[in-house]
C-alpha cells in the first residue's frame, strides 16, 4: 500500500453507495406517488432521482402530482420508508474499507440527499460513530447535484478540489463532483447504471466494495 495520499478528504454518497437501501427508496417512491393519486412510476424513473433531495426527487418521479401535494407525497414517502428501513444494512466490506482509510489519515465525510435526521438516525442504526469527520445532507445545504455539500466539507477542512474525491452510485454524485472542481469514482451497484458515468469521467468505475476498497488502496 502506498504511503502517500492522493487525496486528503474523500466524501461519500450513502444509499446505493455505503448502505444497500435502493430497492427500499426505490419502493417507497412509488407507493408514496400512487398513496396520493398519481400514477406508478417505473422502476427505473423511481430509481433515477435517487441521491436527490427528497421534494426534487419525487416532484421528479410523479409529474403528474400537482405541487400542492407535495407535502403529502413526502410524508407518505416516509411512511413507506420507515416500515422497512431496519432491513437495510451496509455493503458487505464497508465497515473494514473505512477503518483502513480512516488509519491511512482520510477525512471520511458524507455528501447525501438525505434529511439531516435521516442520516444521523442511519448513523445510529449501524454503529458507525467516531468513522465520518463530517457530513453533509440536502435539506441544509443543496440537493445534488449543486456543488455546495462538497464546497462546505472542503471549506470545514481546509482542503482543495484537487485534493477531494467524490464517491457515488449516481450521475448526481458525479456531476456534483465536476460542478465541484473534485475528482470522482463511480459504483456500478447502486442506482444508476455505469454507462452513464463515462461521460462525467470518474476517476474509477467500481463493481463491488472490495474492488472499491482495492482502487482506494492504491489510487487515494
Amino acid at each position: 500500500m502506498p504511503t502517500f495520499r492522493q487525496f486528503d478528504l474523500i466524501a461519500f454518497d450513502w444509499d446505493g453507495t455505503l448502505f444497500d437501501s435502493t430497492a427500499i427508496i426505490t419502493r417507497s417512491i412509488q407507493n408514496a406517488v400512487v398513496d396520493v393519486g398519481g400514477a406508478r412510476p417505473s422502476q427505473k424513473d423511481a430509481s433515477y432521482v435517487i441521491g436527490l433531495g427528497l421534494m426534487q426527487a419525487l416532484a421528479h418521479a410523479a409529474p403528474d402530482v400537482p405541487p400542492e401535494k407535495y407535502p403529502e407525497l413526502g410524508e407518505r414517502y416516509r411512511h413507506h420508508y420507515a416500515l422497512a428501513q431496519h432491513d437495510i444494512s451496509l455493503f458487505d466490506g464497508v465497515l473494514a474499507m473505512l477503518a483502513a482509510l480512516k488509519e491511512r489519515q482520510h477525512l471520511l465525510t458524507v455528501a447525501t440527499g438525505k434529511s439531516r435526521h435521516g442520516l444521523n438516525d442511519a448513523f445510529q442504526a449501524v454503529e458507525l460513530q467516531g468513522l465520518f469527520h463530517g457530513s453533509r445532507t440536502a435539506d441544509e445545504t443543496k440537493g445534488k447535484p449543486h456543488p455546495l455539500m462538497l464546497q462546505e466539507l472542503m471549506r470545514e477542512f481546509d482542503v482543495a478540489p484537487e485534493r477531494t474525491l467524490m464517491i457515488g452510485d449516481t450521475t448526481h454524485d458525479l456531476q456534483m463532483a465536476l460542478n465541484a472542481g473534485c475528482a470522482s469514482v463511480g459504483v456500478s451497484y447502486g442506482a444508476h447504471e455505469p454507462d452513464a458515468f463515462h461521460a462525467l469521467s470518474p476517476r474509477f468505475i467500481a463493481h463491488s466494495v472490495p474492488e472499491l476498497h482495492d482502487w482506494l488502496q492504491l489510487n487515494a
